[in-house]
């Protein structure tokens, strides 16, 4: 490996370059670049064009990755509390002072709309801030035992060496949603990014560094080879925890590949979510919600609404006023000012999307707005309004992961929850009325981890984000966050 000159993005530059995080792998504190494997295409979905390249990591440079982190985590564990704090806060702060750079990188290499790019920034940024407060607060127990023969002493200690796994979708939040949790609790890690989205967590790789994060406790390597890769990290013994956020098919295989070392797995899986509006619910409230359950990042999330259940007493005045709305989103590139619905990731998502609504209609839902692939460069699909989905469509046991409203209509309470837990996910639901009772009510017997309550938005990093059944284990944000890294020491002692 040789080692890359210095990059734009730590010298002052008034902007950042897509190319600037392309510099190596992140290893050590020193970027590297295999000289034997070819790089990694970089594509802007807004044209399809080429962005940069990026290193392809190999097994050689994972174990690298494994020893850098094994190195410094005995100094990183040791760094008092007080001290990590105050360099996450320096994290927090630098991303803030950075955040239209970030968000501009984020919107070319993702292809998200510049206002939900924004969004993301100051969402990731606060993952920082809040675990800077917990670094210092993560407490034990003292008590005398229940028989009276011993006290009981319970410490909590850094898990050890981490591996982190993130999607494209969120290419800051879902990585720094990992790191700042880790690195408070005093563990060293080392980063996957999605080889689709690689620049962004390269380009904070570099404000780490700058913020104080001692070389090797945070390490960043891209490939092209995910499985093997992922395999070699996962059987050093040091590694003893696995954090992913992606498929559940890939959850699956990743803890069935965890399991041969007994390694602690925190996983945030895929999702179907729910979102159910109720005859006396206030109209615009579950308007704006479902707007930006459903086309907040383009419907590119995993806690979107794939499935929208309308009380038959308001279902129709919903659907107009969802679609006028629906049909009035700007299309275009992610960086483009204006911009409301960028495009997809890649073609192939394009694909998937069109395949479902291709099927949805074919077994009778009725199409009010969207629908056609558009013709030219980039990877774009519009805003889509199906109504009438029927139980059986496809996209109501597969995730959208696009900009399409899927609606049904319902009659009673009963049969709208039982349609919400007619999947296998469980990951998030939204609920829209005016009756609190019922909203509670129905929140508790929805099969999820986490519910919107009249709200549109769950994510927040105060709160513990994560779901049931096939949608993860595990809990991320919050107190919560903190603890997936920690380990707790029991010791028993006569004073």
């Amino acid at each position: 490996m040789n080692v890359a000159t210095p990059s734009p993005l730590t010298a002052g530059a008034p902007a950042i370059d897509p190319a600037a995080g392309a510099r190596g792998l992140y290893i050590g504190g020193q970027w590297l670049w295999p000289a034997d494997r070819p790089a990694i295409a970089v594509i802007d979905p807004s044209t399809g064009e080429r962005l940069a390249q990026v290193p392809d990591a190999g097994t050689p440079e994972a174990a690298a990755a494994v020893e850098a982190a094994a190195t410094a985590a005995p100094g990183w564990r040791a760094t008092p509390p007080r001290r990590r704090s105050e360099i996450l806060r320096r994290c927090f702060e630098l991303m803030s002072a950075r955040a239209e750079d970030l968000a501009r990188l984020i919107s070319l290499e993702n292809g998200k709309a510049l206002r939900d790019a924004r969004g993301e920034v100051a969402y990731a940024a606060e993952f920082f801030r809040w675990n800077a407060e917990e670094a210092v607060r993560i407490s034990g127990d003292f008590a005398l035992s229940p028989a009276g023969g011993n006290h009981i002493i319970v410490d909590y200690e850094p898990v050890g060496i981490c591996v982190l796994i993130t999607p494209w979708n969120f290419p800051a939040a879902m990585a720094t949603r990992k790191i700042a949790p880790a690195l408070a609790a005093g563990c060293t890690v080392v980063l996957k990014p999605a080889s689709e989205t690689p620049l962004t967590a390269y380009a904070l790789a570099a404000l780490y560094e700058e913020a104080g994060v001692p070389p090797g406790v945070v390490n960043v390597l891209t490939t092209s080879t995910p499985g093997p890769v992922t395999a070699a990290m996962l059987a050093d013994p040091r590694v003893r925890k696995l954090s992913f956020t992606g498929s559940t098919p890939v959850g699956r295989a990743l803890l069935a590949e965890a399991a041969k070392n007994v390694i602690g797995c925190s996983m945030e899986l895929g999702g179907n979510a729910p979102l159910i509006v109720f005859d006396d619910a206030d109209i615009e409230v579950a308007l704006e919600g479902a707007m930006l359950a459903k086309m907040r990042n383009a419907g590119e999330a995993c806690t979107a609404a794939n499935r929208i259940y309308v009380q038959a007493g308001i279902h129709d005045r919903f659907v107009t006023e969802l679609t006028a709305r629906m049909a009035a989103l700007k299309v275009g590139p992610g960086p483009e000012a204006g911009t409301e619905c960028g495009p997809m990731i890649t073609a192939k998502a394009v694909d998937k999307i069109e395949r479902l609504v291709d099927d949805a209609l074919g077994r009778g839902a009725r199409l009010l707005c969207g629908g056609t692939r558009p013709e030219g460069p980039g990877f774009f699909y519009p805003p889509t309004v199906l109504v009438d989905v029927p139980g059986d469509a496809v996209m109501g046991g597969e995730e959208i992961f696009g900009p399409v409203a899927a609606i049904s209509r319902f009659e009673t309470e009963e049969e709208a929850i039982a349609r919400a837990n007619a999947t296998e996910y469980g990951l998030a639901a939204y609920v829209f009325t005016r009756d609190l009772a019922r909203g509670l009510r129905v929140s508790r017997r929805i099969e999820t981890g986490m519910v919107g309550l009249n709200r549109g938005l769950v994510s927040d990093p105060a709160a513990p984000f994560g779901g049931t059944k096939q949608s993860g284990l595990g809990r991320e944000g919050g107190a919560h966050g903190v603890l997936e890294f920690l380990e707790a020491k029991y010791i028993a002692t006569t004073l």
